[in-house]
């Protein structure tokens, strides 16, 4: 019996999520009550305080739905151990790896592309929202840690000399996958989200002076050849 109603509970807990994704789109979060979410979900406003503590709560609960297997994929791309005599690209592999992943997520899981959505342009950073402000900042702060640290282990692998600070190219990257995002979300027919992408991220590595993909030495991003 208690089995059961674990999974019940669970059960619950997903239909409010669920709710909070669609209505969090349609309508954005500040003008959606929890009674809202609620009620879409076929539940109580007490079931929805026995799950979260507060709006807020509820809203980061339904971003770590998505973004979590995002990040522990990046944490997992980025704590490999290099073999003995393992090319030293690896390090720069897995940023473009771990980056490319999350966009293609983006573009073939309508969910993740949902909250996505609702994380960039349905969301507004008032009082009763501020745990969300502050989630996102970890969750941005997190993601520039990782790059800065693979692009100093990457430089220091292949013994160059970065043009910038690693800490500055990883705020760089940092905003060019950002904005490639929004501006796809914002209108998902006006270019390729996971090919532009792809050509941009590396364009930009190759900036800051890292080797490029084996196919951009023979055409350009986008350029098909004969």
């Amino acid at each position: 019996m208690a089995r059961r109603t674990k999974e019940e509970a669970l059960a619950t807990r997903h239909k409010l999520l669920d709710a909070a994704e669609h209505l969090f789109q349609a309508q954005g979060v500040s003008r959606t009550s929890l009674q809202d979410i609620a009620r879409r979900a076929g539940a109580t406003r007490g079931a929805v305080y026995w799950h979260f503590k507060d709006k807020a709560d509820l809203f980061n609960a339904m971003m770590e739905r998505v973004t979590l297997p995002l990040e522990e994929s990046f944490n997992h791309e980025n704590e490999k151990q290099e073999a003995p005599g393992e090319a030293s690209l690896n390090a720069i592999e897995r940023i473009r790896l771990s980056t490319v992943n999350a966009l293609r997520q983006i573009v073939t899981d309508a969910q993740t592309r949902r909250v996505f959505e609702v994380a960039t342009q349905k969301v507004e950073y008032v009082e009763e929202l501020q745990a969300v402000r502050l989630r996102h900042l970890a969750v941005r702060n997190g993601f520039l840690e990782r790059i800065q640290q693979g692009m100093e282990t990457a430089a220091g692998q292949m013994s160059l000399t970065l043009p910038v600070p690693a800490s500055v190219g990883a705020q760089g990257l940092h905003a060019l996958i950002d904005g490639l995002i929004q501006n796809w979300l914002l209108d998902p027919q006006a270019f390729d989200l996971l090919e532009v992408g792809q050509c941009a991220i590396d364009v930009y590595l190759r900036g800051l002076s890292f080797p490029g993909e084996p196919q951009s030495a023979t055409a350009p991003c986008g350029v098909s050849t004969p």
